[in-house]
C-alpha cells in the first residue's frame, strides 16, 4: 500500500468532516443492497504474524464471511496493527451489515482505528459478495500502475510512496510529485518530490492514488485537489467498495486485488506468506463497468 497510510494523525485529523460525504454514499449502497434478508455474519478474523518477515503480506488482515467471502483491511494505520488482536473474537457471530458504520463513522473510527479497519474490511467483504452473486468480476490488470500512460514532460502524481512504481513512472519520462504523511520522506528525490502539501498534486494531469485515502477518509481533500486530472486510479488491495461513489467523482478505475483462492489467501496471510496466486492483479475501468443498479438486478435474479 505504500508507506503514506503509516501516520500517527488520526482520521479526524487528515479530514473528517469533507471525508464522509463518500463513506455515507457506500453505506446508503450497502443498505440498499442488504436491506433485508437473514444476518450477514462474520465467520472469522484472519490476522498476519505479530512479526511477519516483511512485505505487505503483514500488513493486511482478512475478514471472513459465513458466506465465504473474504474483506481485506489495511493494519498500518494509527496503530491499528496493535489493537486489533483484541477483537478476533469479539467479531465472530457479528452482522457484517452492523460493521459498516465503525469505519464511516468518522468519530467511532477515531476512537477505534482498529474497528474502523474492521469496518472497512466488513466493506470490502459485502461488496464481494454482491459481485459474487451478480456473476461480475474485473478484468485482470495489464500492468501494475493502474493503466496510467505516463507521458514525456507529463506531471503524474501519486498518493502514498509506491518505490517499485516510481520507476515505472519516471521511465515514461514524467515528472512525478508523490504525497505523503510521513515527515521523514518528505523531500527531493533523484527524478521526483516527496511532498506533505497536497496542494502539490493540484497541477497533476495524472494521479496514482492508494485506496487507503478511502479507509482514513481523506478520499475527498486528495480527490478536490486533482480535479484537473484525466486519469486518477486507486490502487491496492483496499480497492473494493462499491465503486459508484467514487467514478461518480472522477474517479477512472479501480485496481484491486481480485482473490481467486480464499482459502489460499487466508494461509498466506496467518503464516506472512506470499499471497502468489491466491489474489490477482485487476482493473475495473469506470467505461466497463455496469452499475451498482444492475448488479442488484443480476443478484436477484440468482434467487
Amino acid at each position: 500500500m505504500g508507506p503514506a497510510s503509516q501516520s500517527g494523525d488520526s482520521p479526524t485529523e487528515r479530514g473528517h468532516d469533507c471525508g464522509m460525504r463518500i463513506a455515507d454514499e457506500i453505506s446508503a449502497l450497502l443498505a440498499q443492497a442488504y436491506a433485508e434478508g437473514p444476518p450477514l455474519r462474520v465467520r472469522a478474523l484472519h490476522l498476519p504474524p505479530v512479526s511477519p518477515p516483511g512485505g505487505k503480506e503483514g500488513e493486511f488482515a482478512a475478514l471472513e464471511l459465513e458466506s465465504g467471502q473474504l474483506g481485506l483491511c489495511f493494519l498500518l494505520l494509527d496503530q491499528a496493527l496493535s489493537s486489533i488482536g483484541a477483537l478476533t473474537d469479539a467479531v465472530r457471530g457479528i452482522d457484517a451489515r452492523e460493521m459498516v458504520a465503525w469505519w464511516a463513522d468518522g468519530r467511532a473510527a477515531a476512537a477505534s482505528p482498529a474497528r474502523a479497519a474492521l469496518g472497512y474490511a466488513a466493506v470490502n467483504a459485502l461488496t464481494r459478495r454482491v459481485f459474487d452473486r451478480a456473476g461480475f468480476a474485473p478484468a485482470p490488470a495489464r500492468d501494475t500502475i493502474g493503466g496510467l500512460d505516463p507521458r514525456p514532460g507529463e506531471s503524474v502524481g501519486m498518493v502514498g510512496l509506491f518505490p517499485p512504481l516510481v520507476k515505472q513512472v519516471l521511465a515514461r519520462g514524467a515528472r512525478l510529485t508523490v504525497l505523503e504523511l510521513r515527515p521523514d520522506l518528505a523531500g527531493e528525490r533523484e527524478g521526483y518530490t516527496v511532498t506533505l502539501d497536497p496542494q502539490a498534486l493540484r497541477g497533476c494531469t495524472q494521479v496514482l492514488s492508494t485506496s487507503t485515502v478511502l479507509l482514513n477518509h481523506s478520499f475527498d481533500g486528495v480527490r478536490e485537489v486533482c480535479r484537473a486530472a484525466r486519469r486518477f486510479v486507486l490502487v491496492g488491495p483496499g480497492a473494493g467498495c462499491p465503486p459508484d461513489p467514487v467514478f461518480a467523482q472522477g474517479v477512472t478505475a479501480m485496481a484491486g486485488s481480485w482473490i481467486a483462492d480464499p482459502q489460499a489467501l487466508i494461509q498466506a496471510i496467518t503464516r506472512g506468506a506470499s499471497w502468489g496466486h491466491s489474489v490477482q492483479k485487476s482493473l475495473l475501468p469506470r467505461a466497463d463497468y455496469p452499475g451498482w443498479a444492475a448488479l442488484l438486478q443480476r443478484a436477484a435474479g440468482t434467487g
